[in-house]
Parts: structure tokens; C-alpha cells; sequence
């Protein structure tokens, strides 16, 4: 017996939804699949056109009521650095992935450029800080 496992969904903090939705909808070009709000928070769930078993939460941060308040506050600024959480995606035309995203006036971290593992590559930051890597697919 054979037993198959994917990856259904990962989790991505946004600590602007809007701002958030927009940067991977309008920008990425990822659609929306579900839009869940309670309360001041927001869960949006994104993902790649065709690839309909795979997708994004972009969820508030620290939802957990278990987290306190100084460890919200660790969560928020790790967040705004770029250290608390990543992405890595892969596109069939990295320079005009960039151009796309660099005219959108995101944070570039770094313009495509190969890399000594053999990967050529780009990296930007989402609305919320979140590092996002995109590399050159195949």
C-alpha cells in the first residue's frame, strides 16, 4: 500500500489584509479561494491558477488566544523584519515576474541573479514583511 501525502495549505501572516490580497491577487496573480473574517481578523485563502489543491492562508498574526500580549508584540516585529516566516515559489519567467512586482513598487530585497546552489532567483517582501523568494522553475 501506497500511501500519498501533498501539501494542501500553508500559513503566511498578513498584518494588512488588504494590502495583503492585493499583493498576491492582483500582483502574483493567485486567486482568491476563501475570504473568512471574525471579528477584526481576516483569514484569505490564495493560490496559484490551476494548482486548485494547493494554497496560501494569509492569516492574521498570533490569532492564538494562548499568546500573550510580549509574545504578540515578538511575533508582529519578526514579521516586519522579514524573519518569522517565508515563501518560496517558482515561475516559468522570472524577468517578467520582477518586472511585474518591481512595478508594483513592492520591497525588492533582491533583482533576479543566480545563485551559487545553481538556482537563479529573486527575493521581495509582501505587504506584511514576509520574505518571498521566486525562482526560475525547471
Amino acid at each position: 500500500m501506497t500511501i500519498t501525502i501533498t501539501i494542501h495549505a500553508s500559513f503566511l501572516p498578513h498584518t494588512d489584509a488588504e494590502a495583503s490580497l492585493a499583493f498576491f491577487r492582483d500582483v502574483l496573480g493567485f486567486e482568491v479561494r476563501l475570504d473568512v473574517g471574525y471579528g477584526d481578523m481576516r483569514w484569505i485563502t490564495v493560490g496559484p491558477p490551476g494548482q486548485p489543491d494547493t494554497s496560501i492562508v494569509l492569516t492574521p498574526p498570533a490569532a492564538d488566544p494562548s499568546i500573550s500580549d510580549a509574545e504578540r508584540a515578538v511575533i508582529v516585529d519578526m514579521i516586519a523584519k522579514g524573519t518569522y516566516a517565508s515563501l518560496l515559489l517558482a515561475t516559468d519567467d522570472l524577468d517578467a515576474t520582477f518586472e511585474k512586482i518591481e512595478a508594483s513598487n513592492a520591497d525588492i530585497v533582491q533583482e533576479p541573479m543566480e545563485q551559487q546552489w545553481g538556482t537563479r532567483d529573486c527575493a521581495v517582501r509582501d505587504p506584511a514583511g514576509n520574505m518571498v523568494r521566486i525562482q526560475q522553475a525547471g
